[in-house]
């Protein structure tokens, strides 16, 4: 019978070269971000913040190149801030053109059904079907330069031309419109009016609402940016928590 005999060198294990991993991680940053610093939110922090942005993508996967908010990574996001006791608000930064209604009218039902504080911030643009999820928090804020196009609900690609199919498109814009006039100032004959108005779309059917216009509409709370929007954020995190307070005290 033949013996093997090992023998060990008596070297330790080479251990990667904290270098040149950190090397890589700069690397990693300028090409993902392109800067070499990332601020990171406070250990300590209770504010979550989330964001929806580019196009949101429902049940067909859109193309590569196209930025996308999915659904299926945003609502166990949202599950999770519910039920993480160390999260104690949500601030929800928007820059979208929209995309799937049903995905994105799911999306402003799990906001709007949060036990937390939430707060809305529109930068750039909320569009379409981002304007139920802008609206869905429990205070809204709206950049000055920001947009949301407010236009009927479309369907792209093959239609069956039949009644029923109309039918169909008219429940799902009662339901945009149902949600957005209970979750914001807006009557829903105004927000019909905009939604409908002829010329101001490209003469198409629509209307671009600019900062301040949404506000004077009823659309959103108040015109503001980040600074504004944390601060608010904070004085309804410290109200549901004296809130809290004088429950367990009675």
């Amino acid at each position: 019978m033949t013996e093997f005999t090992y023998q060990s060198s008596g070297e330790p294990p080479q251990e990667p070269n904290k270098q040149d991993a950190g090397k890589d991680s700069i690397v990693n940053k300028i090409q993902q971000l392109g800067q070499t610093n990332v601020p990171q939110m406070p250990a300590d922090s209770k504010i979550h913040c989330l964001t929806i942005v580019g196009q949101i993508e429902g049940h067909v996967q859109l193309p590569p190149q196209n930025k996308t908010t999915k659904y299926e990574h945003v609502i166990p996001q949202i599950v999770a801030i519910e039920q993480n006791p160390n999260i104690e608000g949500l601030l929800v930064i928007l820059n979208t053109v929209g995309g799937d209604v049903e995905a994105g009218l799911a999306i402003s039902e799990m906001l709007a059904s949060l036990s937390k504080p939430t707060v809305s911030l529109v930068l750039g643009g909320g569009h379409s079907i981002g304007v139920p999820i802008a609206v869905s928090c429990d205070y809204s804020f709206i950049a000055e330069t920001a947009t949301m196009t407010i236009h009927p609900v479309r369907l792209t690609g093959l239609v069956i031309g039949v009644p029923q199919t109309f039918e169909y498109l008219d429940k799902m814009q009662d339901r945009v419109i149902n949600f957005v006039t209970k979750n914001s100032n807006v009557t829903e004959e105004k927000f019909k009016e905009l939604m409908l108005s002829k010329g101001n779309l490209t003469r198409d059917i629509g209307t671009n609402v600019v900062g301040s216009d949404a506000v004077e509409y009823g659309l959103i709370d108040q015109v503001g940016g980040v600074g504004e929007a944390i601060k608010k954020l904070n004085e309804l995190v410290e109200a549901r928590q004296e809130h809290l307070e004088g429950k367990l005290l009675q």
